[in-house]
C-alpha cells in the first residue's frame, strides 16, 4: 500500500503539490488524472523519492520511501520521457534492468518484445516515440516490481498498443501482487482500466474515489413527462446534480443507487424513461461541480 500523508511541495514561490493525501491500495490500477500543470509529475517523482517533500510524508508498504534503496526496490518508474542509454538495443536495457531487479522475467520480456514487434538488436533511438513507450512499458511490466508508476503512460501509442499494454496490465495482476499507478491528462484512456481514480489540479487532490462506487452511486435519466409540472414534487428528497431539458425530453443526473432511482421516477408518469450509463468524464463533472469547481474547464482530450 502507498501512503501520501499532507505532502507538500515547492519550487521556489511555485506551489507544485499543495498538502496532498491519497491511499493506493494494492492490486489496483490508480489513476491520477490532471492537466499539464496539475502537479502529476511532481507527486510521481514524491513517490519514487527523486524529490523529497518540504512537508508531510510517503510510505510505500510501510517504508519511508525517500533514500531508501528497500523502498525503491519495490517499483519501476517510468517518466514522460523514457530514459535509455546511449546507442542502447532493447537487449542491452534488458541485461542492465535484469541485474538491478532480482526478479526481472527475461523470458516474458522477449517473447512480449516479439508480439509487439520489437526488434531486439536495434537501436532504440531508431525507435518512433510510441515504440520507446512500448518499450519501456514492457522493461517495467517484467522487471517484476510490485509497483509500476507511469507518466502519460499512453501517450504516443496507437489505439490497438494501448488496448495490448492494457491488456497486458490486467493480466499481469492476476498473475502476481502488481499495482500500476499511471497518470494522465485524459480521463478517457483510463476508463476502462482504472479501479481508483484521483483529480489533481494545481497541485491539489479535488476528488479521489473508488470508481466502481462513483458509478454506482450516480445515476443518469432520460424522460419525457407526462406532467412536467409534477417532477419537482415527486423528486423533492432526491439530490439532483444536473438537470437539462430539450423540448420535452428531461435528462437528469441523480445520487443514488439504481433501484433507489427507479423507485423514484416510478412515482412519476412518464411518456418515455430510461436509465443511461455513465462515462468517467461525466461523473467527474458531476461530483466536482456540487464540490463547486467547473472541471470542464481543465478536463483535456487528446
Amino acid at each position: 500500500m502507498i501512503e501520501i500523508k499532507n505532502v507538500t511541495k515547492h519550487f521556489d514561490d511555485v506551489v507544485a503539490v499543495d498538502h496532498v493525501s491519497v491511499a493506493i491500495k494494492e492490486k489496483n490500477v490508480f489513476g491520477l488524472i490532471g492537466t499539464n500543470g496539475a502537479g502529476k509529475s511532481t507527486v510521481l517523482r514524491l513517490i519514487t523519492g527523486i524529490y523529497r517533500p518540504d512537508e508531510g510524508e510517503i510510505y510505500i508498504d510501510s517504508l519511508p520511501v525517500y533514500d531508501n534503496r528497500a523502498a525503491k526496490k519495490k517499483f519501476f518508474f517510468i517518466p514522460d520521457e523514457p530514459y535509455f542509454f546511449n546507442n542502447a538495443t532493447a537487449a542491452e536495457m534488458e541485461r542492465y534492468y535484469a541485474r538491478v531487479y532480482e526478479n526481472f522475467d527475461s523470458g516474458k520480456f522477449y517473447g512480449a518484445l516479439e508480439k509487439f514487434g520489437l526488434d531486439r538488436k536495434r537501436k532504440i533511438h531508431t525507435f518512433s516515440k510510441g515504440m520507446k513507450k512500448q518499450l519501456a512499458l514492457l522493461l517495467g511490466i517484467y522487471a517484476g516490481t510490485e509497483y509500476l508508476f507511469c507518466d502519460e503512460t499512453f501517450d504516443g501509442l496507437d489505439p490497438v498498443m494501448r488496448q495490448g499494454i492494457k491488456g497486458l496490465l490486467a493480466k499481469t495482476m492476476e498473475e502476481r501482487n502488481f499495482t500500476p499507478v499511471i497518470a494522465s491528462h485524459n480521463l478517457r484512456e483510463l476508463e476502462d482500466i482504472c479501479d481508483h481514480v484521483g483529480l489533481l489540479h494545481k497541485g491539489g487532490v479535488l476528488l479521489s474515489r473508488e470508481l466502481e462506487e462513483m458509478k454506482c452511486n450516480i445515476q443518469k435519466v432520460q424522460c419525457v413527462l407526462k406532467n412536467p409540472q409534477e417532477w419537482q414534487m415527486a423528486l423533492q428528497d432526491v439530490e439532483i446534480l444536473q438537470e437539462e431539458a430539450r423540448g420535452t425530453l428531461h435528462t437528469f443526473t441523480v445520487r443514488g443507487s439504481r433501484e433507489m432511482v427507479e423507485a423514484k421516477f416510478g412515482r412519476i408518469e412518464t411518456v418515455f424513461f430510461e436509465m443511461l450509463p455513465l462515462s468517467l468524464e461525466e461523473i467527474f463533472i458531476s461530483e466536482t461541480e456540487v464540490a463547486g469547481y467547473d472541471v470542464k474547464k481543465f478536463l483535456m482530450e487528446d
